[in-house]
């Protein structure tokens, strides 16, 4: 950070004009005076070369010598400004003021400094010192340094004030108009603040703050796609602004661009490691496409750093249940409950934890405490219904999908439920509609297909009941039922080459699904027992399923591991050869 040249420029040698106050004698002070004054020579000259380690050593020489002399820390605070060390650069411009307050230059320096590491109330006084006059003379940046001190402490009017000011002033000034647009934002007042952040970018298309508030205030108006594009060229105009990216990853969620969004925060990330509004933002991105364990550790940093935040408590809480450990998740939430006024998205995810605990009482009483605070959400009448219908109270839970279908006839599950309830309770006609419906709303829904298929054959319309068979086969690869059923309905028209060839294709699935549950029971005996070190009882289980299934890449694996174990090197090596074998299926 380069320190502007009028602070150096205002001080001269003639700033050194008396001796230190310690007591010396004359001879003493007038020396220490002339090497103070020659110190701070030698560092003015030094900075105009940017040699900014020569100019610090000489003016620390001339504080030391006169500590007393404004000049000096406010030279020295200059110089740790270029250097980037704002902390010390406050102390010693702090200094400055201290000893001449009077000096305005000092004055804005400092409170700009203060502004700078984000010591806003600080700052804000600072600048307060200043007469009219004075604050009237400050450049735009410092006048918009001013006016985010005093937003930042809550007098946001003031803060307009003086950017309307220096507007008048300053009418062509993009950075003054980019600050009012970014004012007028925090105040809701979103049409006034577009307004005057495109016409910063009239003056100057390559501001790249001013596309960065374009495309927060666009995303936050729920226009994602315009807002990307105007944070697509922030990051651009502003390539290493953390800022910038992160909130271009917010966008890119929003327009449903995880993978996108994912490589652009954790490029934000590696810019600035310690932004928790990046790590926060990336684990939403991870979660939204689908990566929830990777997404874990950043929710549980951000909750660590930040305990009361109840929208990362909730998020940190649905990553849990979505990797299945509702158990940990419960406590989150209920913080979260402490934390902030509940949300209705609050309660129906806490409603879910519970639901998958099969806590399903306690899950009940989420979901309708969620439906208190949004009667008309689709999800939480369906989320209660399936709590109900869970409890066996059916006669409860059909009015609940029965609402969320009404409220939302996009949904595809409500009527794929009641189809299925109705089909137990023998009502096919009601059963058909909704299956009807539930197919029309996901085609690719192979179960709704199939029991479409047997409400069809129960209402004796074979023909239609073969369409949907047929529709749910490919959809159901592994499930020998939908051809079971097509089977029958082909025998019973006449088709018994066709109905033999079916009944065989279900009695291989069937097979191919009884050696499949046998493997896995194999290898998960053989995976623990291996991890006991019991290598003759584990070789054993292994054996078993890969007699099962023979290409289980990952019982092949364990087994050249256990073999290894034992001393058998050579049949472990075909064992990890066939594990790695083109036809080796990985673990499902």
């Amino acid at each position: 950070m380069r320190a502007p040249w009028h602070i150096l420029l205002l001080f001269a040698p003639a700033a050194f004009p008396g001796a230190p106050l310690r007591a010396q004698t004359p001879a003493a002070a007038a020396s220490a005076t002339a090497q103070a004054t020659a110190a701070f020579r030698a560092g003015s000259e030094a900075y105009t070369r940017n040699d900014l380690h020569a100019a610090q050593t000489n003016f620390e020489t001339a504080v030391r010598l006169a500590p007393q002399v404004s000049a000096g820390h406010a030279a020295l605070g200059a110089v740790l400004l270029a250097e980037g060390n704002i902390p010390a650069a406050e102390r010693e411009l702090a200094q400055a003021h201290l000893l001449d307050p009077t000096n305005v230059r000092t004055t804005i320096d400092l409170a700009t400094t203060q502004q700078t590491l984000g010591h806003m109330a600080e700052a804000a006084a600072t600048f307060r010192i200043l007469s009219q006059q004075d604050l009237a003379n400050l450049s735009p940046e410092e006048t918009i340094s001013f006016a985010d001190s005093l937003a930042s402490t809550g007098d946001t009017a003031s803060a307009q004030q003086q950017i309307d000011s220096a507007l008048a002033r300053s009418p062509g000034s993009a950075a003054l108009h980019d600050a009012s647009g970014a004012l007028l934002a925090r105040a809701h007042q979103d049409d006034a603040a577009a307004a005057q952040l495109r016409q910063s970018l009239t003056l100057d298309p390559n501001f790249a703050l001013a596309h960065l508030h374009l495309g927060a205030l666009l995303l936050d108006a729920n226009k994602p796609v315009e807002a990307a594009a105007e944070l697509r060229q922030a990051c651009t105009l502003d390539p290493r602004s953390p800022v910038a990216l992160t909130v271009l990853g917010r966008a890119l969620i929003a327009n449903g661009q995880d993978a996108e969004a994912i490589v652009t925060l954790h490029h934000a990330l590696q810019l600035d490691p310690t932004s928790s509004d990046a790590k926060y933002t990336l684990a939403l991105a991870l979660q939204a496409a689908g990566d929830s364990t990777a997404a874990l550790p950043l929710f549980q940093q951000i909750t660590a750093q930040q305990p009361g935040n109840a929208e990362a408590l909730t998020n940190y809480g649905l990553a849990l249940v979505q990797t299945g450990d509702a158990k940990s998740a419960i406590p989150l939430y209920d913080r979260a409950l402490h934390a902030a006024p509940p949300t209705a998205v609050l309660r129906e995810d806490f409603g879910v934890a519970y639901l998958q605990q099969s806590d399903l009482d306690h899950a009940i009483e989420q979901f309708r405490a969620g439906l208190l605070l949004d009667p008309a959400n689709p999800h939480l009448h369906y989320d209660l219904a399936l709590a109900l219908k869970l409890k066996d109270n059916l006669a409860a839970a059909i009015p609940e999908f029965q609402q969320a279908a009404r409220l939302d006839p996009s949904l595809p599950d409500p009527p794929y439920t009641l189809g299925v309830i109705f089909m137990q309770q023998g009502n096919f006609a009601d059963a058909q509609t909704q299956l009807e419906r539930a197919t029309a709303l996901r085609p690719d829904n192979g179960d709704a297909w199939s029991l479409l298929g047997t409400v069809y054959k129960q209402a004796g319309d074979p023909k239609r009941a073969i369409e949907a068979l047929r529709r749910a086969i490919p959809l159901l690869p592994d499930q020998p039922s939908p051809h079971i059923t097509l089977a029958a309905i082909l025998a019973q028209g006449g088709d018994t080459t066709s109905a033999t060839a079916e009944r065989r294709i279900a009695a291989d699935l069937s097979r191919t699904a009884a050696s499949h549950q046998r493997a896995s029971f194999a290898l998960n005996s053989g995976r623990a027992l291996l991890k006991e070190g019991k290598l003759s009882e584990a070789t054993l289980q292994l054996r078993t399923a890969l007699a099962a299934e023979p290409n289980n890449a990952e019982a092949h694996t364990l087994l050249a591991d256990a073999l290894t174990r034992q001393g058998q090197t050579a049949e472990a090596a075909l064992e990890r050869s066939k594990a790695t074998s083109p036809t080796a299926a990985p673990k499902p």
